[in-house]
């Protein structure tokens, strides 16, 4: 089973939150603190799954979520906390974290949300050599490899979270069509998601950022009032 790690200070909330995964068969490793945690998580290759509290007391969790990320992590990031205004939600989802619960939240939607993304978490593909595209395909300039979960410009990787891509996957699967904001939400948060639809928003803008910066030859359009398009640049 994936291990999953625990950010949390406060006994009372961290104490039933671990009993409730290692009851789940999941294999629990909590930290009081941020800085241990990001060691923890970056150092090693066995973590899927990251529940990460803002409020700790010696780094915030916006800033353990960024280092993790800039660490190399691609597992699932959590957040959880008391902070549920808009712009703390829309920061963290920048940051590069996948879901967001306020709390107090129930601890079935919480396993809800975890089976969700560790369905999609890339912990299991770590034997993969990073680096090298597959030889049948690096005469494609873009490539979303489904197997493999990695996401290929020329031969250079495109790194992606789990949830950034399985969005860029579900548009390369039907590139040239528009995908509705619904259909998105559905099959990539699935049933279980009762969030803002923003955090579709900073999804779509994380991955046009990586794409504009790694020169792809494809693009997200916003198709107002409707969603998203995935479409080739046409040449200047």
């Amino acid at each position: 089973m994936p291990t999953i790690v625990v950010v949390e200070d406060d006994d009372k909330i961290a104490a039933p939150l671990v009993r409730t995964l290692e009851r789940d068969g999941y294999t629990v490793v909590r930290f009081a603190e941020g800085l241990p945690a990001i060691e923890r998580v970056t150092k090693h290759d066995d973590v899927a799954l990251l529940m990460l509290d803002l409020g700790l007391p010696d780094i915030d969790g916006i800033d353990v979520c960024r280092a993790v990320r800039d660490g190399g992590f691609a597992g699932g990031i959590i957040i959880l906390t008391a902070r549920d205004g808009e712009l703390d939600r829309v920061v963290g989802l920048d940051q590069g974290a996948d879901d967001y619960l306020a709390k107090p939240f129930g601890l079935a939607e919480l396993q809800a949300r975890t089976r969700a993304l560790l369905r999609r978490a890339e912990y299991h593909d770590k034997a993969v050599t990073p680096g090298a595209a597959p030889a049948a395909r690096r005469d494609s300039s873009f490539v979303v490899d489904q197997d493999a979960r990695r996401v290929w410009v020329g031969e250079q990787e495109l790194p992606a979270t789990p949830k950034e891509f399985d969005v860029l996957a579900l548009l390369d699967s039907r590139r040239g069509t528009v995908l509705t904001r619904d259909t998105l939400i559905h099959e990539v948060w699935d049933e279980n998601w009762f969030g803002s639809t923003k955090t579709l928003d900073t999804t779509v803008g994380r991955l046009r950022q990586k794409l504009e910066e790694a020169d792809a030859p494809v693009q997200i359009t916003t198709v107002r009032g409707v969603g998203f398009r995935l479409e080739d640049v046409e040449d200047a």
